[in-house]
């Protein structure tokens, strides 16, 4: 299988980043987050592209980012959120592990808090919450090699069920 050992996928402030930095320690390979790369790469943070370009011109930053994470990091990959929108994405996530990380949105609400920098929930989070799940829940399950419930875990906790469920050995 080329491409990543792992992808993670899930909403925002789940936990990918957290996850993945540990999934990548106790496998012993590298760990890359696509948000972390379009920062880098247009010098300015997500909410200053969705703010000052719009949406549709950040995903489209987003899928060309994820296509050269896909291509070019053989370790843990975390995608943003909203990443499996696109379905030339989705197309190539299949045949990847992808461990989807879900959470409700009461602790949806406790993790991104009411204030943060999360420019898709500026107003009503909870509302907002809800209608972005309804409407990428099914995208996420369609991916998934496996689905790993995070409320309530720590983040070694998560990491442990992720390994398990796809049967990887540590490093």
């Amino acid at each position: 299988m080329s491409g990543p050992l792992v992808v993670l996928v899930g909403p925002m402030g789940v936990g990918k980043s957290t996850v993945g930095q540990l999934l990548a320690e106790r496998l012993g390979v590298a760990y890359r987050d696509t948000d972390d790369d379009i920062v880098a790469e247009q010098g300015r943070t997500i909410a200053e592209i969705f703010v000052d370009e719009g949406e549709s011109a950040f995903r489209v930053i987003e899928k060309q980012s994820v296509q050269r994470a896909l291509a070019g990091h053989d370790g843990v990959l975390a995608l943003g959120g909203g990443a499996v929108l696109d379905a030339g994405t989705r197309a190539l996530l299949a045949g990847q592990r992808v461990v989807y990380l879900s959470m409700d949105v009461e602790e949806a609400v406790k993790r991104t808090g009411l204030n943060t920098a999360r420019p898709l929930l500026a107003v009503n989070p909870r509302k907002q919450w809800r209608e972005l799940m309804e409407a990428r829940r099914h995208l996420y399950e369609e991916i998934a090699t496996a689905v790993v419930a995070t409320d309530g875990r720590t983040p070694e906790e998560v990491t442990q069920a992720a390994l398990d469920a796809l049967e990887l050995k540590e490093a």
